[in-house]
């Protein structure tokens, strides 16, 4: 364990995400949520504001567990228009309680309730309105938009939209909490051998698969969501802790023992929060398929994407919109913003630069997608 690394970067944390899962709420037995669990919780995100002196970000689970229990809806799994039901009635009592446990410590708390497309496109707003609650010294309660998100407009699980936020929050720390102590290098529940993995300081194919067998959770969010949220924190330069947020006293211990968990430490080269979009939080609307020489130019030596390079377009998008880039095999290596549309690029496409405005009667751009504006997918995923 690289105990007083971790220490280092823990006792410079001023703001941080905490995300708790809906398995860390469930009480024991039943599906539905845990009211001293909740209140542990709280308590412990007081003490990082009043001892550490943090400002704290909360994103939570739990609303469909506490809408399931208050409409009494069946077990099992739920359709899409009872889970839609039970996330409306359960945000509102998952809040009153959070109200409430936070308000015994005369903490004042705000809900801010996103979807995909606005952390996409209303990032300003939301950053606004996420300083201006810190301003006012109120905690900032996030979750999805459950009940009227899309499969098109959805997270997955709340362990990415966490992550997803830190271009937006701006926190030194994810601090994940799970209900299970954080990521092994193999299954615990079938490998009673299995050992917790201290720290990570890469994460690659490698790590992202091991992940997919060292367990899960019980919420939509296993390891494997977890550790792809450390990924995208790491990238932004936010350091990920996921430790149990079921045993007590853990956050203490990990922020004044450096114990405790699995601790992935920032990327060295850290994006910037335009990249970081480009790469995380933008959907992909299309595709363009590059020779060769494209692609050891992109990779090699960091190059635009020209015209020239190109072998075919695959689905329909317009200009300025987030496209990927892939090899003749089909190989995903790098995503980036398209000067032009789908049906520009097919009239374009293996012509030169100068040939442009020649084929389409003008020439917007001389790149199709500009160095400045494409990140590279996993450059280094293969290494340990």
């Amino acid at each position: 364990m690289d105990k007083e690394r971790r220490l280092a970067i823990l006792r410079g944390v001023r703001r941080v995400v905490v995300k708790i899962g809906s398995g860390v709420l469930k009480s024991a037995g039943e599906a539905e949520l845990c009211h001293d669990t909740m209140r542990r919780l709280v308590e412990d995100i007081a003490m990082l504001r009043a001892e550490r002196g943090c400002e704290v970000v909360l994103v939570t689970s739990g609303a469909v567990m506490a809408g399931r229990k208050y409409l009494n809806l069946p077990g099992g799994k739920l359709t899409i228009p009872q889970k839609q039901a039970a996330a409306a009635a359960g945000m509102s009592k998952l809040m009153s309680h959070y109200d409430r446990f936070f308000g015994e410590r005369g903490i004042k708390v705000g809900q801010i309730l996103l979807n995909y497309d606005d952390i996409e496109n209303r990032h300003y707003n939301i950053e606004n309105t996420l300083n201006t609650l810190l301003a006012l010294g109120a905690v900032p309660i996030i979750n999805e938009n459950d009940s009227t998100a899309v499969d098109e407009i959805k997270f997955g699980d709340n362990d990415s939209l966490a992550a997803k936020i830190s271009p937006i929050a701006k926190p030194d720390l994810l601090l994940i909490l799970s209900d299970v102590e954080g990521m092994y290098d193999a299954d615990p529940r079938k490998n009673p051998g299995a050992n917790l993995i201290s720290d990570i300081f890469k994460i690659g194919k490698k790590v992202l698969a091991q992940a997919g067998e060292s367990g899960t959770g019980t919420g939509s969010g296993g390891m494997s969501a977890k550790v792809a949220a450390a990924k995208i924190a790491t990238d932004y330069g936010v350091a990920t802790l996921i430790i149990s947020g079921k045993t007590p006293g853990t956050i203490r211990q990990a922020f004044t023992e450096g114990t405790g968990g699995t601790f992935f430490h920032p990327a060295q080269e850290k994006l910037t929060a335009k990249k970081h979009r480009i790469m995380h939080t933008s959907r992909a609307k299309g595709a363009v398929v590059v020779d060769d020489g494209a692609k050891a130019a992109i990779i090699l030596h960091r190059k635009s994407l020209l015209s020239s390079g190109i072998l075919d377009v695959e689905g329909r998008f317009q200009s300025g919109q987030v496209v990927v880039v892939k090899d003749k095999e089909g190989k995903e290596f790098a995503r980036g913003v398209s000067n032009y549309g789908a049906d520009e690029l097919g009239r374009i496409m293996g012509r030169k630069s100068a040939e442009i405005e020649q084929v389409l009667g003008y020439k917007s751009f001389d790149e199709v997608v500009h160095r400045d504006n494409m990140g590279l997918i996993d450059m280094a995923a293969d290494e340990e």
